[in-house]
């Protein structure tokens, strides 16, 4: 099932699917790039929840860790996905810039 799916609460898993872009990292890391990319920080819940999600949609895979941080890594699909909601959401931009190009020549 694509990641869209999911409704609004699909936001915390493509966050989640972008901050592994970058390749295997802890839950905690994700957070921080979270807030990097956002302004806004998730809370616990959220972030654990959407990689629990992921992980058991075969999205994410846990690695070995150390102690409590157990890092996690893009599957292929999880990367098809993440790339799929980037590239809809580029072109949802495009979308948005022509009809603001339109409304400011209609009003010129």
């Amino acid at each position: 099932m694509a990641l869209g799916g999911f409704g609004h609460i699909a936001e915390p898993g493509f966050l989640v699917l972008v901050a592994l872009l970058d390749g295997p990292v802890h839950g905690y890391a994700v957070g921080v790039e979270i807030e990097k990319m956002t302004g806004r920080a998730p809370g616990p819940g959220t972030l654990y929840g959407a990689i629990s999600r992921l992980e058991r949609l075969g999205l994410i895979a846990a690695l070995p860790g150390e102690g409590r941080r157990k890092p996690y890594e893009l599957t292929a699909e999880g990367e098809a996905q993440a790339r799929c909601r980037i590239a809809e959401l580029e072109e949802l931009a495009r979308q948005v810039s022509l009809r603001l190009g339109q409304a400011r020549t209609a009003i010129a």
